[in-house]
């Protein structure tokens, strides 16, 4: 049987222009690519501002987290969330059944203690007293009288012996009477001044189960209802002031170094996109977050924005050094941000100064006149 033809009949001429096609593209790729990789320039005379990136939150001033100390049902919310508030303002109330009967127990115990509740058993002393005053008198009469009597041969010895023997009884009662009297004074004003304290006290444990405000400011939040079960373990609420607020910022511990008191923050928001706000660093703290490996810089707004609420998320360039004409180069043509590669193909050190995220300041190795090739990735 005769073997059917191929449907593409096969020539040397066809076969040597694919060829040449397939060259001619893969030169053409090549030198485009090369062109486009071989990109030069010169440095040029710009200004550089370097700036170090942080994440954060705005937060009010003052800002917190009330906790009460006592657990228990919350059962009065005093308060809604927007309000404004002073130092000492209920916020809520949980109840507790203990601190209320140990609070009246504390005031029954501070009116059976109080002084003017005691004066009938200091009157009655007091009379016992005077009584007792006037029968010693009475008695050192009769002695005396006996005595003078018993001088002239008046009398028996046992009369004398008994009016001295009155005498002496009624003023060691007398003296009795005296001691127990200042006893009851010392006991009444002991008992009245313990139960006042122990009633402060009682009232002072009972008002923790008041939450109050610690601050001049606004309720934020309330973080739990009326009815649910609270520990000194839970927030309550959030305050904080109602018009002046902060910038909270995390700053890498590779960056940190570079962060002072007083430079310039660029804020940007979510909240207000398209636009960028003025802030200036107040305050660094000098201990890092193991976990994030971050530190925290707070920092204010020059001008605040129209309006601001707790915990908005931002990003923030905080500038650290700005130079003005200053000899620069895009950092892409920086090989490990040390070495550079002219257009003869050498390749040369150069000492690297402030950077921003597209250029890099050249200290030393190069000047304007010479022309780089931008490295091969």
């Amino acid at each position: 049987m005769r073997n059917s033809e191929p449907f593409f009949r096969r020539n040397p001429g066809h076969s040597t222009m694919v060829s040449i096609l397939f060259l001619f593209g893969f030169f053409t790729i090549l030198y485009s690519c090369g062109k486009s990789e071989n990109e030069t320039i010169k440095p040029e005379l710009r200004s550089i501002t370097e700036s170090v990136y942080a994440s954060g939150i705005v937060k009010s001033l003052d800002q917190y987290e009330a906790y009460t100390l006592a657990s228990g049902p919350i059962q009065e919310i005093f308060v809604n969330e927007g309000d404004t508030v002073d130092i000492g303002t209920p916020i809520l109330a949980v109840f507790s059944e203990r601190e209320k009967l140990s609070r009246e127990s504390a005031e029954l115990a501070r009116s059976f203690a109080d002084q003017q509740a005691n004066q009938s058993r200091i009157r009655d002393l007091e009379l016992s007293i005077e009584l007792a005053k006037s029968k010693m008198k009475n008695d050192s009469l009769l002695f005396e009288r006996q005595k003078n009597l018993w001088s002239k041969e008046i009398g028996t010895a046992v009369e004398l012996e008994q009016r001295q023997l009155a005498y002496q009884s009624s003023k060691s009662s007398y003296n009795s009477y005296l001691l127990r009297y200042r006893e009851l004074k010392r006991e009444v004003e002991f008992n009245s001044k313990t139960a006042s304290k122990t009633l402060d006290i009682s009232k002072v444990l009972e008002s923790e189960y008041v939450l109050k405000s610690k601050i001049k400011g606004k309720v934020y939040a309330i973080l739990k209802e009326k009815g649910e079960m609270v520990t000194a373990q839970i927030p309550l609420a959030v305050l904080g002031s109602a018009d002046k607020f902060l910038l909270e910022l995390q700053v890498d511990e590779y960056d940190i170094s570079k962060v002072l008191p007083g430079q310039r923050v660029m804020v940007s928001m979510d909240s207000y996109k398209g636009k960028v706000f003025e802030a200036q660093v107040t305050q660094v703290y000098p201990i890092m977050d193991t976990k994030s490996k971050s530190f925290t810089v707070e920092a204010e707004f020059l001008e605040n924005p129209p309006r601001l609420y707790p915990n908005l998320t931002l990003e923030a360039n905080i500038i650290t050094e700005t130079k003005e004409k200053t000899l620069v180069i895009p950092r892409n043509f920086l090989i490990n941000d040390e070495r550079v590669i002219t257009e003869n193909g050498d390749t040369l050190l150069v000492k690297v100064g402030i950077r921003d995220y597209q250029f890099a300041e050249i200290l030393e190795g190069l000047d304007q006149n010479t022309t780089l090739i931008r490295p091969l990735k």
